[in-house]
């Protein structure tokens, strides 16, 4: 099969990356490399002994996205582009809408003029706002609280109306809990730009060295020990239900929802200690107020997932902080060192 792939170069793009081309898959990744490390694909070559097209450009660049798709003719389209820190959407939601949903409708553009009508997008959990039921469902009311929840979204609406109006287009919307972990050859990871906006890279940053310490933001929550609980996902397992998504997408038609999630609870001082007993490291931690918009609890119903598409989550929290461990002290500044 023939993938597509706009982000790929990035965290969760490189590992899906690996993974198609394990399988054998053919792919071309378009990725403006504003959040990724032009390592990260040289490092799947050498983990697959495989080659690949990539092509450097923005998914709001009509034209270029175009030119790319069309050479390269594929049977489906990841789509994993965009902007993703909630924080950030709050304080500039119109960059967000731009990149995020302008980029979106751009793509479905260069899609038609490839002759390509099969999607997995990247959604998220953060559609669904704060809980009314747990743990969350596909039937469950949509709400976003942030700019970022929203442009999802709006994309997945979108895809929605889209497939509706091309009786043949046939989606496919993950809706990603929180993505984990590493690649088990510890050559490719997760490297955000900056200071970490997610737990777990913020914690490796910790017990490498790089932070002096984590900040638990709430500690007086109804859970286990206080601490916000969430449904961790390794990013292999997160990979590897795009693959199981790719059959779905092309013997099926119309726009299906597929939360993915283990449907299990970590809270964060758990993952604090799972993570200090895979690393032998001690990880200081302060307790902070609560964020503004943050819910207690988090939790995938991923029964449709395993019905749908035959799968289900395979990597537990242990697994999920070994590989982190093991791609962040072989790598203790990120793709930096290449």
């Amino acid at each position: 099969m023939k993938v597509f792939l706009t982000g790929g170069a990035g965290y969760i793009g490189s590992h899906i990356l690996t993974e198609l081309l394990a399988e054998g898959h053919e792919a071309c990744l378009f990725d403006n490399f504003s959040n990724a490390s032009p390592a990260a694909p040289a490092r799947v070559r050498r983990i697959t002994n495989r080659d690949f097209e990539v092509v450097e450009g923005d998914i709001r660049d009509g034209a270029a996205l175009t030119d790319a798709m069309t050479q390269f003719a594929p049977d489906v389209v990841i789509h994993l582009a965009g902007l993703k820190a909630v924080g950030e959407s709050t304080a500039k939601p119109l960059m967000y809408y731009e990149n995020n949903v302008q980029g979106s409708v751009a793509l479905l553009h260069a899609m038609e003029a490839a002759g390509c009508q099969r999607i997995v997008f990247s959604s998220s959990a953060t559609v669904y706002g704060v809980p009314k039921y747990l743990p969350f469902d596909e039937a469950h009311p949509l709400a976003p609280t942030n700019p970022y929840g929203r442009s999802k979204l709006m994309i997945e609406e979108m895809i929605g109306d889209w497939c509706a109006a091309r009786p043949d287009a046939s989606a496919v919307l993950l809706r990603y809990f929180n993505p984990v972990g590493a690649h088990a050859s510890g050559q490719i990871g997760e490297d955000p730009n900056d200071i970490p906006n997610n737990l777990m890279p913020f914690i490796a940053q910790v017990a490498v060295g790089r932070r002096d310490a984590l900040q638990v933001f709430g500690t007086d929550y109804d859970t286990r020990d206080g601490s916000g609980e969430r449904d961790y996902i390794h990013v292999v397992d997160l990979a590897r239900a795009h693959l199981a998504a790719l059959p779905y997408c092309m013997e099926n038609t119309g726009c299906e929802p597929i939360n993915v999630g283990t449907g299990g609870g970590v809270t964060v001082l758990e993952m604090v200690a799972a993570f200090q007993a895979a690393s032998g490291r001690d990880i200081p931690w302060n307790a902070v107020g609560r964020r503004a918009g943050d819910v207690a609890i988090s939790l995938a119903d991923a029964t449709k997932a395993a019905k749908l598409l035959n799968w289900t989550a395979q990597y537990d929290v242990n697994a999920m902080c070994a590989d982190t461990w093991a791609w962040q002290s072989a790598n203790p500044q990120g793709y930096e060192e290449s």
